[in-house]
């Protein structure tokens, strides 16, 4: 099948300017396209593709809400192969290729109604292959980012219209190589929910230019794994225990409905956590001090880091139901009564989301002019601030086991949220993270949200969060905070309010005793006064008097 020059060279512009895995640096073409925004945020790279990243976890939690044997073995699939992020094509070429072909190459084929269909070379393939996958083009328009969707995905999600046709003829590198797949087995994905944890070791402890990376580390030194997100998630699956130096838990106590609660808030805030702040240390790994020119690809990695927090389905607007960390601010939020820009309402976007999002823009702006430490210091800004609403998720289930009657599946909940903060906690105090966990880890016999809470709050100053950022769990059928979980106070606000109260003290007692001084010497002038009238001495007629003896001594 034969190619027109021009097809050629659009397929090549399209992967030069639009694919957001190339690692091609161009003349600044990021910094000055316009790009959809991601919730509010301007990205200044296209990352269409990782933020599709929650159409897989989406797909996880329908499959595991059908609470089957089988629906659970997909949504297993789904995780550890994904489905609508980095997909391509595994073809086997009629014959060898004839010369080396870099990844990144420009291939052009035809789906299955004929239409051109363009990508690229997966990797660097060496002349004589005769496999090879070929990475599908992707566009700024996340509604249609990509048109191949396959992967694991149920029969019902697949996307096949995008696909190459199960036999014909790609063009590589102006050659022309007939090929044949199974389009339904052989449309796969380089990006996976398992592949955030997976790949953790190398990432984010010792194959980096920052390793480790801070946050990882306080995981890694409580878990006793690189991979413990995965070993958390697939435990569950399998029903079985896990085995980390802290932390353990026995997922053969649940049935289906807790396991679905672990495994779903598993994938999203242990795995998908935790490549979140991993992106934004990458982009800080790569910039360039100083330089304004420099530094396309760490803006990259930074947009990257934004979309695997939002997903694609917030929309540009933020006011999607999503299934990221994004939205799991939003829900907090309506808990906590800190949604709104003032962090006082019940309804809308959190105020977290509000304060993170300006921290990514600040993000962007700084790693685009070069100011590295300055994005150093956001980054950590933002990384404390995720924390929160795992921490209330703790909180919320905690008092839901304690004082609600909570069952299975709010008992899973609560663990879960635990397990994806207690190695912060833990770092800060071991104390309270072993509270916590004994309190909340799977098999509690027994809750105690009372010293759950305050072993939460004892670590605040060490995490860098306030109470005021927390909040206090609601109860709207009251109108009121649930007693004994109402917002804490601050040692600066606690200090504030005894230097206020001690000299409000201080002011009152000096007003009565001026106020009694002011009593006596007006009593006492009236005493005077009375004399005066009377005819009867006073200090000046004792006076006079005193005056006139004198003289007459004299």
């Amino acid at each position: 099948m034969k190619f027109s020059t021009a097809s050629l060279a659009t397929a090549a512009a399209v992967l030069a300017t639009v694919n957001a895995s190339s690692k091609l640096r161009s003349t600044n073409v990021r910094r000055y396209l316009s790009y959809e925004k991601v919730a509010g945020y301007a990205p200044g790279s296209q990352v269409t593709d990782h933020c599709a990243i929650d159409r897989d976890q989406a797909a996880i939690e329908a499959e595991l809400a059908k609470k089957t044997p089988e629906a659970f073995e997909n949504a297993l699939r789904i995780y550890n192969e994904g489905g609508n992020s980095k997909s391509y094509a595994q073809v086997t070429l009629t014959t060898p290729l004839s010369t080396f072909i870099g990844a990144g190459t420009a291939i052009l084929g035809r789906n299955a109604e004929g239409n051109e269909v363009a990508g690229k070379a997966y990797e660097d393939y060496q002349a004589g292959t005769s496999v090879i996958k070929v990475q599908y083009a992707t566009t700024d328009i996340q509604e249609a980012y990509v048109q191949c969707q396959v992967g694991a995905l149920t029969e019902a999600d697949r996307n096949l219209s995008g696909c190459f046709a199960e036999q014909g003829d790609l063009t590589i590198d102006g050659k022309e190589y007939s090929y044949t797949y199974i389009p339904s087995n052989d449309n796969l994905n380089g990006r996976t929910i398992a592949g955030f944890s997976t790949g953790a070791r190398d990432k984010m402890r010792v194959g980096c230019k920052g390793c480790p990376y801070e946050d990882f580390l306080y995981f890694y030194d409580y878990y006793g794994s690189d991979t413990y997100a995965h070993d958390w998630v697939t435990a569950a699956f399998a029903g079985d225990k896990t085995t980390f130096r802290n932390g353990n838990a026995d997922f053969s106590q649940y049935g289906m409905d807790g396991k679905e609660q672990i495994i779903k808030k598993g994938t999203a805030y242990l795995n998908i956590f935790m490549y979140v702040i991993r992106e934004f240390e990458d982009a800080l790994d790569d910039c360039e001090r100083g330089c304004i020119n420099c530094n396309d690809d760490p803006v990259h990695a930074w947009d990257e880091g934004v979309c695997f927090y939002t997903g694609s389905i917030e929309g540009q607007d933020g006011a999607g139901d999503g299934s990221l960390l994004h939205q799991l601010a939003d829900k907090r939020c309506a808990d906590y009564k800190t949604c709104g820009v003032d962090g006082t309402d019940l309804e809308g976007m959190a105020r977290l989301n509000y304060e993170l999002f300006d921290l990514f823009a600040l993000g962007n702006f700084q790693l685009q002019s070069g100011n590295c430490p300055a994005a150093r210091d956001t980054t950590k800004r933002v990384a404390q601030k995720m924390y929160i609403p795992m921490i209330q998720g703790s909180i919320r289930y905690a008092y839901k086991m304690d004082k609600l009657q909570g069952g299975e599946k709010e008992a899973a909940e609560g663990a879960a949220f635990a397990a994806a903060v207690l190695p912060r906690i833990h770092a800060a105090s071991p104390e309270a993270a072993q509270t916590i966990y004994n309190n909340l880890r799977v098999g509690a016999s027994s809750t105690d949200s009372a010293a759950v809470k305050s072993a939460f709050e004892s670590v605040y100053p060490a995490l860098g969060i306030t109470c005021g950022e927390m909040g206090g769990l609601w109860n709207e059928a009251e109108k009121s905070y649930y007693a004994g979980m109402e917002p804490c106070q601050d040692v600066s606000t606690r200090e504030t309010e005894t230097v206020v109260k001690n000299n409000n003290t201080l002011a009152i007692a000096l007003g009565c005793t001026f106020g009694a001084l002011f009593a006596v010497a007006a009593a006492f002038i009236l005493y005077i006064r009375k004399r005066e009238k009377r005819g009867e001495m006073t200090f000046e007629t004792w006076k006079t008097a005193e005056q006139s003896a004198a003289k007459g001594m004299n």
